[in-house]
């Protein structure tokens, strides 16, 4: 038996990055674990997250990143001034302080990472991305911002086709929120101090057989 291990939007977390993937390997030697997107702003270490999480698992361990929005938009930022000021307003100035407080602190190493993040990862029983698919539209033809930037009706309960959809983005700090064919990771970490983590068993279809919450304090302000 086999589990892929699916961790909500980070936002700048450090501390329950830590201790998300400290319970996880406490579980079993090895595995899949999925980060949903969303290492860095509004939350004070977006560095440290990516330090963290740029070289990967150890052992037997897999790790498969994927892209958020705020993600792109950083990398967007950093790459052109003109876009520096929306990066900053969304909360770019709390990924930026993780490094100093200067664009040009922040590695290459970072961008590059931050840039080829995959946008998608699919199994035999559900698609896991940052925001979300047009169930309309086959997979390989998805639009980048649909995959970044989609929000669900509110209740909409309906995956992709007898796929489901794992996904984070559009924060209820109350969940997270489960429907037949999709769950919702966010929780708004950063804000909460709560992260979620959905276990899903690799034979089994639907959502998660069950749930890891890492608890933290919530941001002050």
């Amino acid at each position: 038996m086999s589990f892929t291990y699916v961790i909500g939007d980070i936002h700048g977390r450090d501390d329950l990055l830590g201790a998300a993937l400290a319970q996880i390997t406490a579980r079993h030697d090895a595995g899949l674990i999925v980060t949903i997107g969303d290492y860095v702003d509004n939350g004070p270490h977006s560095r440290q997250v990516i330090d963290r999480l740029l070289p990967g698992m150890s052992g037997a361990w897999r790790l498969v990143a994927l892209k958020g929005n705020h993600d792109a938009m950083m990398v967007q930022g950093l790459r052109d001034p003109s876009k520096r000021d929306r990066w900053i307003a969304k909360g770019g100035d709390m990924a930026l302080a993780s490094y100093g407080g200067d664009p040009a602190a922040v590695p290459q190493s970072h961008v590059v990472w931050l840039d080829q993040l995959r946008l998608m990862h699919v199994d035999a029983h559900r698609v896991y991305v940052h925001a979300g698919v047009d169930p309309e539209v086959p997979l390989d033809q998805q639009k980048e911002t649909t995959l970044l930037c989609k929000r669900y009706p509110k209740g909409y309960p309906e995956g992709f086709a007898a796929l489901h959809v794992v996904h984070g983005h559009d924060n209820d700090p109350a969940g997270p929120l489960q429907y037949p064919g999709r769950t919702n990771l966010d929780t708004a970490a950063w804000r909460t101090g709560r992260l979620m983590v959905g276990v899903f068993d690799d034979e089994q279809s639907g959502g998660p057989i069950d749930l890891i919450e890492v608890r933290g304090p919530p941001a002050v302000g």
